[in-house]
């Protein structure tokens, strides 16, 4: 149970820094796409560098998990069909709907009720991918 606890810590914590660097803001999703600001550019650039840093980190330290286990990176096929059409479908809802997966969940806390419509279609979004998974690029 504490373990639960201190996950729901982190995700309010998530959704706090989400809120108040404004990145579940549609009005800041919208500048990005249309290329008006470096805000939200800023954010992701930022996220991916300290995500190289750490993972780099996770190798030469050779870090264990929580249950004890070394954590380990699995090799990604490359192919630039899956990332390419991954990534087309995923812009084109986050520009949609202005929102992409971490903030539904923010945005919905904060009151938008709306936008439990976007987290169900994410939901089924998810689940026709299983059930076509074994017939996309990979």
């Amino acid at each position: 149970m504490r373990k639960y606890v201190s996950f729901f810590a982190v995700g309010i914590f998530f959704g706090i820094v989400l809120t108040k660097s404004e990145v579940v803001s549609w009005y800041r999703i919208q500048e990005m796409f249309l290329f008006d600001s470096f805000h939200m550019y800023g954010v992701i650039g930022s996220a991916v560098l300290l995500g190289i840093i750490g993972i780099a980190w996770i190798k030469r330290r050779k870090l264990k998990s929580i249950r004890g286990q070394l954590i380990e990176f699995t090799p990604k096929n490359r192919s630039i069909a899956r990332y390419l059409l991954g990534g087309i479908i995923f812009g084109l809802g986050w520009s949609m709907v202005g929102a992409c997966p971490g903030p539904i969940y923010t945005l919905i806390g904060y009151g938008y009720s709306v936008i439990v419509v976007v987290l169900l279609s994410a939901l089924a979004g998810t689940w026709v991918y299983g059930l076509l998974r074994s017939r996309l690029p990979h």
